[in-house]
């Protein structure tokens, strides 16, 4: 059975932080969930299978990339799990985990600049006009503001982590050492 739980040498705020992310996401996309079931959380319904399929979607794949923040406080982020075809036992490098994570990060950071830019700007107006459903428009996506800096923070623990002993591994030969 794999391991579940955090590995002993993650530092606790990085476990704490990494279980955040999931936890962030997961109401913008039941606020999602809703709006395609019919609920009156806004003014602007969700016409055609096409769009309900993209914003179910949206909310499935966001979901599923924040629980993958979980692999770089857990043993999944440092040996692939056996049962993933050719690549299952083998040991994941830093960079192949750190590289998308910094990438997801920086897309987030962007991402959330802009839509705090356009709520500002007032640009999204039309979504509803209730106070009590851009009340809870905005308290199911406040939280996503945590994620960009969440994973930023717990992918330099988990880089710092995975590094650390390779600088300790080298011993410099007596040629250097006396320089």
């Amino acid at each position: 059975m794999p391991k579940m739980s955090a590995l002993p040498d993650v530092p606790r705020w990085a476990v704490i932080a990494a279980h955040a992310v999931p936890l962030a996401t997961l109401p913008s996309g039941l606020w999602r969930v809703a709006l395609v079931a019919g609920l009156p959380v806004a003014d602007m319904p969700v016409e055609g299978w096409g769009e309900m399929l993209y914003v179910l979607g949206l909310s499935v794949v966001s979901e599923c990339l924040a629980l993958l923040t979980l692999g770089l406080v857990r043993g999944w982020g440092e040996v692939v799990p056996g049962w993933i075809p050719l690549l299952g036992g083998r040991r994941v490098r830093p960079l192949a985990a750190v590289i998308p994570a910094l990438l997801g990060a920086a897309g987030l950071f962007l991402i959330t600049g802009w839509f705090v830019y356009a709520a500002y700007a007032d640009l999204g107006s039309g979504v509803t006009d209730s106070a009590a459903k851009q009340t809870l428009l905005m308290v199911c996506y406040v939280p996503l503001l945590l994620w960009a800096p969440l994973l930023l923070a717990v992918t330099l623990a988990y880089y710092r982590r995975r590094t650390r002993g390779a600088d300790a591994a080298w011993t410099p030969s007596p040629l250097t050492a006396s320089k």
